[in-house]
């Protein structure tokens, strides 16, 4: 397994430690679980979409939690109290919990749940304080000129 020195970015980047952490956290084989299968798509240039497998599982057994930079999807399936033979069992029906970290401005924006299939839609949202502006040089007000000259 390959290390990686993050010490050169500790040097001489501020405010990195969670990419960073990321990183670190990415190297580890271990933390990323194979169960459920699930597919994240780029649906268009700001919108994705996540797409979990959930054969077995009812709406009512699924959890969905979005906070800030993280979502967390948590399947809890009820106990099944009918007793039954297996001569082969390949659906696994275990719980399972999956968090996926979100960049800044993401938002998850719905949820559907169909034919054991479920799809997460998120969207990011960059503030239009945070947009990329410019800046007219030798300007008083350099935003207003801006905008003034581009309304001209």
């Amino acid at each position: 397994m390959r290390t990686f020195d993050l010490t050169p970015l500790y040097r001489s980047a501020i405010g990195f430690d969670r990419l960073a952490q990321m990183l670190n956290d990415a190297q580890r084989a271990d933390s990323t679980p194979s169960y459920p299968p699930y597919n994240i798509e780029l649906v268009s240039e700001d919108k994705y979409r996540i797409v979990m497998a959930l054969a077995g599982f009812d709406r009512s057994e699924i959890d969905i939690t979005f906070e800030r930079d993280s979502l967390h999807v948590v399947g809890r399936k009820q106990k099944d109290t009918t007793e039954r033979t297996y001569l082969h069992r390949g659906i696994a029906a275990r719980d399972f919990e999956q968090r996926f970290q979100l960049a800044n401005h993401v938002k998850v924006t719905g949820a559907t749940f169909d034919n054991g299939m479920l799809n997460i839609e998120l969207v990011r949202e960059v503030p239009e304080a945070l947009k990329p502006r410019k800046i007219v040089i030798d300007g008083s007000d350099n935003v207003t000129a801006l905008e003034q000259r581009q309304a001209a």
